[in-house]
């Protein structure tokens, strides 16, 4: 949305090492937009809370499937190609470490135990193997890298002009970011201001809504598939695109900019480290349900997997209703 003309940033914003933060011109530049990103993500998540609490998604599940669901979240990434590559390109080789980094640590040295000492109740003070290269491949990278970058900024390898390649690499270029913030902050609705709705906007929120509707269906089935549970029903997905709504009504009234959904690199996250397996039982949250029919409000909690004291693992999947 904010792609459109119309909210294009003026040209005095873009380098934000040359701009007073603090003036008010330059606040009203960003907090409009915030107010019709509010808007629009309010208006759309009303539609979504309406698919999902109504049964449509339940309905539509006989179109979505793996060729519906993995074109559409291609096409939802392809723009964001541009973003990725305007802040890669601020400094290509910091950008290369990273990702070499990041393939590195989750796809070679996954399986690398690293000795970290821990206390427990039994053996005090003592040293475990952990797989620290597994759970945190991306936080990792990211630490170096801005490590690197540290050392580059202290022996001014990195250049100290504002217009030469490579300067925004530097990691005091935003350093007074965190001393002109506010120790504590209470958001409320409303902070930025009564939200404005445009047409263009709310379509262009709408067609993300159902983009992140079908990502979801997606990613509820992969979840399941990874920790050995049946395929969610469909009241249950309805029930979760129906909080995803709520979750974006909340965050539009709130002002953060952006909405709520499933995040398809959980899942990712989920089948790497494997984190479902290393524990006792995993319970889902109870959900309230409400059977028609009978007229009976209930709850509904579903046991994912399970574990034995020998250490073997037992994949179930039962659903107890109340």
């Amino acid at each position: 949305m904010l792609s459109l003309p119309a909210w294009k940033c003026p040209e005095w914003t873009l380098n934000a090492s040359q701009v007073n933060t603090s003036s008010p011109e330059f606040i009203e530049e960003w907090q409009k937009r915030i107010r019709e990103l509010q808007g629009a993500i309010m208006v759309a998540s009303c539609v979504q809370m309406l698919v999902g609490f109504s049964g449509l998604i339940g309905f539509l599940m006989r179109f979505i499937g793996p060729l519906t669901i993995a074109p559409t979240i291609s096409l939802v990434a392809l723009p964001l190609f541009d973003s990725a590559g305007s802040d890669a390109g601020i400094h290509w080789g910091i950008s290369a470490l990273t990702i070499f980094l990041i393939v590195l640590f989750s796809q070679y040295l996954k399986n690398v135990m690293v000795p970290v000492p821990v206390y427990g109740r039994r053996k005090k003070c003592h040293i475990s193997r952990f797989n620290l290269f597994q759970v945190f491949p991306v936080l990792l990278a990211l630490c170096l890298s801005w490590l690197f970058c540290f050392v580059l900024t202290v022996t001014n390898t990195l250049p100290e002009s504002p217009t030469a390649y490579g300067y925004m690499a530097r990691t005091d270029t935003k350093g007074s970011v965190l001393s002109q913030a506010p120790w504590f902050r209470f958001p409320y609705p409303g902070q930025w201001g009564l939200p404005t709705i445009s047409l263009a906007g709310v379509f262009g929120i709408i067609a993300g809504v159902i983009s992140s509707m079908v990502e979801s269906v997606g990613d509820y089935h992969a979840c399941a598939r990874l920790v050995g549970a049946p395929p969610p029903p469909k009241h249950a997905i309805n029930r979760g695109i129906g909080i995803e709504g709520l979750g974006c009504l909340l965050a539009g009234a709130w002002g953060t900019g952006n909405g709520t959904t499933s995040y398809s690199e959980n899942v990712g996250a989920l089948g790497i480290t494997k984190f479902c397996t290393s524990s006792c039982t995993r319970l889902l949250p109870f959900w309230p349900r409400l059977d028609h029919h009978r007229d009976e409000v209930g709850v509904s909690q579903l046991t994912l997997c399970s574990q034995t004291s020998s250490g073997n693992h037992l994949w179930s999947a039962t659903e107890t209703k109340m």
